[in-house]
């Protein structure tokens, strides 16, 4: 090896030990409050979906005064869920505040069937938190399955049904 390589092999090694030696000191550094990094300091942050509450959650602070661990008004999933208990559900997302059903049709009316489509759009029991979508189908002469639509006053009978329901679990509650 020749004289510069040689050099190289040392100032590499130089440069090496005093990272290890600075790794092996930042923690002594950042003991200190108040010093290093803000992830060392005890000031309070702005809340991550890593903070208290996690992804999903909430803290138990918000818990207690929402009403619950469920990311929606919980009088109106709890009457929403009650309203449509006939139906067969396909999901309930109690943190989005989805609810869909499966068609289902009356014993009266076997050549016509319902489906809904609830979004309860906030924490807040209020008249413009919920949203219904409501679709209609009746099966034609061959056997098949075809739209129809449905009357507006429909989907406002049934917003109008969760409302008064979630209203009377209100009352119920105090």
């Amino acid at each position: 090896m020749d004289g510069s390589a040689m050099r190289g092999k040392r100032g590499l090694r130089g440069v090496l030990a005093m990272a290890l030696a600075l790794t092996a000191l930042a923690p002594l550094l950042f003991a200190c409050e108040g010093a290093g990094p803000p992830e060392y300091t005890k000031t309070p942050r702005e809340p991550t979906i890593f903070s208290d509450g996690g992804l999903f959650g909430r803290s138990p602070s918000a818990q207690q005064t929402q009403g619950g661990g469920i990311g929606v008004n919980n009088f109106l999933w709890r009457a929403a869920l009650d309203s449509l208990a006939f139906m067969p559900l396909a999901s309930a997302d109690p943190f989005g505040g989805v609810i869909v059903t499966d068609w289902h049709s009356l014993p009266e009316a076997p050549d016509e069937r319902f489906k809904v489509n609830l979004f309860i759009l906030g924490r807040e029991l209020r008249a413009d938190g919920l949203r219904a979508a409501v679709f209609r189908q009746r099966r034609d002469r061959a056997g098949a399955w075809a739209d129809t639509p449905v009357d507006a006053a429909t989907v406002t009978r049934l917003e109008d049904a969760i409302l008064t329901r979630a209203r009377e679990l209100r009352l119920a509650q105090r």
